[in-house]
């Protein structure tokens, strides 16, 4: 099955990491990419993050570091460190574990993450996406490969309902770890956990039909942006990394959801975010540009504004940060394709900025 998955997205690492809380799903995951990828010659390493919420949370993590070193899997426990916020709890930890394992990936060369999402998250993530109002790319719901902190996100068990990985594991005569916290009520997810047999008992809306309808609406938004990558690359002016220019009419001239697409996946590429902007706040911006009063906007780490018959789209850059004449011929002179651009102030401190930071302009 993985190597399926690996040569699907032309998956070519020979080291991948693969993160293991302990429950079911992500230990039966971890076993499987073992057996799967050693004869492919390649090698998975386990991380697990302790969350260090919970007091037990210290022998799970050892337990884990055993099952895994009798099966001759490289394992390393990360741990969250210091106060953790009185609210928002669930997304703070999940913030937390992807940033140490990323963490951990790109100090140790690793490029690659695998993560054991399966049938029945996805289908609680449309339904979560879909009580706040989620637009079509949020309905969708998880890729089986996405990108954050600069690391390939991989997903090979959306199609895999959670049963079949819970049998694998007892038919090894394995124990795996129950979070008290995945049946909580104060959290969302647990309340949708918990609709999932009601609504497939008295409706016949199972979770593998709710995937199969995700599946459907993928196709939509693979559609658009196919389209978007079509506009960005026909009318689309980027400098560096530092901002995109387009046509001044072009956003107030597509079909709204054309603008919307491609103002967010500029924003997004401008502004480097591993996500696009909420929906709501892309929309808002959207129709702010169609009326005759705007005169600029900041989005996404990016400002927006009208010049030289231009619609420009820059990075934002730090408060306080200036740029002189000086600075800016100092610039040009060592990036003469800029000499004779002319180019708004905003993007001019924007490129300085992109080339103090590194960055290539």
């Amino acid at each position: 099955m993985i190597g399926e998955f690996l040569a699907r997205h032309n998956i070519e690492d020979e080291i991948f990491a693969a993160g293991v809380s302990g429950g079911a799903d992500s230990l039966a995951m971890v076993l499987m990419l073992h057996d799967d990828l050693k004869p492919l010659g390649k090698k998975i390493i386990a991380l697990t993050v302790d969350h260090k919420l919970r007091p037990e949370s210290g022998e799970e993590a050892l337990y884990v570091a055993e099952v895994l070193e009798h099966s001759g899997i490289e394992h390393h426990i990360l741990s969250w460190e210091g106060p953790k916020p009185e609210k928002g709890i669930e997304e703070a930890a999940r913030q937390a574990r992807y940033a140490l394992m990323s963490d951990w990936c790109r100090r140790n060369g690793i490029e690659a993450l695998f993560t054991a999402h399966h049938l029945e998250d996805q289908a609680e993530t449309f339904l979560m996406r879909l009580q706040r109002g989620s637009g079509l790319n949020g309905l969708c719901g998880m890729s089986e490969v996405s990108c954050l902190h600069g690391l390939r996100i991989l997903r090979p068990l959306l199609s895999v309902e959670p049963a079949v990985l819970r049998q694998y594991l007892a038919d090894r005569g394995l124990r795996w770890v129950e979070d008290p916290s995945n049946r909580s009520d104060e959290f969302l997810r647990c309340r949708i956990r918990k609709l999932l047999p009601i609504m497939a008992e008295t409706a016949g809306i199972t979770p593998r039909r709710i995937v199969q309808t995700m599946g459907i609406l993928a196709r939509s938004r693979d559609y658009f942006e196919t389209q978007v990558a079509e506009l960005i690359d026909r009318y689309a002016r980027f400098w560096g990394k530092a901002g995109v220019r387009l046509p001044d009419s072009l956003l107030t001239e597509l079909p709204e959801e054309m603008s919307y697409r491609l103002l967010s996946a500029l924003i997004k590429a401008v502004g480097e975010r591993d996500y696009v902007p909420r929906s709501e706040d892309v929309q808002r911006l959207a129709a702010a540009l169609r009326g005759d009063s705007f005169r600029g906007a900041t989005l996404g780490g990016c400002t927006l504004f009208y010049a030289r018959r231009k619609m420009w789209i820059v990075k934002e850059v730090k408060d306080g940060e200036k740029l002189s004449k000086k600075a800016w011929e100092a610039f040009t002179l060592r990036h003469t394709a800029y000499k004779n651009s002319d180019l708004p102030y905003k993007l001019r401190l924007a490129l300085v900025c992109q080339e103090k930071a590194g960055k290539t302009v």
